[in-house]
């Protein structure tokens, strides 16, 4: 995707989840554009803690840093990038936090990830997508946050049938307790845009992917199986569409969120949106298996499976609201994309 002119006043942002997948990312986007960005993560064991300390150090934390700067009075700062471990469900933190600092917008990304995950392990999903949610509102509230952008997923689309996904359809019937936490985000913001006039944005993330990524992700693990000579579980024997959008596109939209002014929709009374955010395209399971294995230069041995527990078979975005809005258009092809994840993925494991 194309950057836009960045004319836009420099902001302090928090970005909450900020040493993980996309957090990292948006940190960097946002920090090369000259803004000041404070990254608050619990630094869960979901997954490879290394991996999130790793994306920290690109930001200028080491390890023992991240570990140490845990209190609001002693966050270490490096280059514009303030670092604090803290949950975001802690009701007695957060607000000193707000108090503390000088925030103009929040990112809310931290959450508890994982569809299936999420059967296994319930009251996570409540804690940090619920609880810790409601926390980051009550800031907002009463900390003059000018707009709270958040995640919430295209698993709230369900077993919706209905081709591409639109934000006009209906969201009420989630498959998974991950979606039905991201519903209740949006439900939950609506209530606060309503009643206290916060300006909020929440985007539908559709399996976003790219160097860096989550090793729960269907890409990493691919890829790491086929570089260790295992056979990779394809569900429901293939038959399975994404929207698989890359990363750096998925960053530049959030950015173009967070730099548009909400002036305008302060006056016309619309303080709360929705929007899908993907590449606008379906890509079969079976072909974006392919560019890995062309990447990897071996072909990968399939365990064909069937369907898992609250997964959906297709998933398509649009995106027509955010490109009309924000001038959204993701280019990043699956070809480029796959490339660039196992250039990432030999360089950060095999060197």
């Amino acid at each position: 995707m194309t950057n836009q002119s960045n004319n836009s006043v420099k902001k302090t942002v928090l970005v909450t989840g900020a040493a993980g997948f996309i957090g990292f990312h948006l940190a960097k986007k946002l920090l090369s554009e000259g803004h000041s960005v404070i990254g608050l993560d619990n630094i869960n064991d979901y997954y490879d803690i290394n991996l999130k300390y790793a994306r920290l150090l690109e930001l200028g934390i080491e390890k023992n840093e991240a570990e140490t700067y845990n209190n609001l009075c002693n966050s270490k700062t490096h280059n514009s990038f303030s670092f604090i471990k803290m949950n975001i469900e802690d009701r007695e933190a957060l607000p000193i936090l707000f108090k503390n600092q000088d925030i103009h917008i929040v990112c809310n990304l931290a959450a508890q990830a994982g569809v299936r995950y999420s059967i296994e392990n319930p009251e996570a999903y409540v804690d940090s997508n619920v609880t810790g949610f409601l926390n980051i509102l009550e800031c907002c509230r009463h900390h003059n946050i000018k707009h709270l952008v958040y995640a919430s997923s295209s698993s709230v689309y369900g077993l919706n049938k209905k081709i591409p996904f639109s934000t006009d359809d209906n969201v009420d019937n989630p498959i998974s307790l991950y979606a039905a936490t991201k519903k209740s985000n949006e439900l939950m913001a609506h209530t606060y845009s309503h009643l206290f006039k916060i300006p909020t944005t929440g985007l539908r993330f559709f399996t976003v992917y790219g160097p860096w990524g989550r090793p729960d992700m269907a890409l990493f693990l691919f890829t790491d199986a086929i570089s260790k000579n295992k056979p990779i579980k394809v569900f429901n024997n293939g038959q399975m569409e994404r929207d698989f959008t890359y990363v750096d596109d998925i960053v530049e939209g959030v950015t173009r969120i967070i730099n548009k002014e909400t002036a305008e929709r302060i006056q016309s009374n619309k303080f709360y949106k929705i929007y899908n955010i993907g590449n606008n395209n379906s890509v079969k399971l079976l072909d974006f298996i392919k560019e890995i294995e062309i990447n990897m230069g071996k072909e990968a041995e399939k365990l064909m499976l069937p369907m898992q527990p609250g997964d959906v078979e297709r998933t398509w975005a649009n995106v027509d609201d955010l490109i009309k809005d924000y001038d959204y258009r993701p280019n990043t092809s699956i070809k480029n994309g796959v490339k660039n994840f196992v250039q990432w993925y030999n360089k950060y494991y095999n060197s």
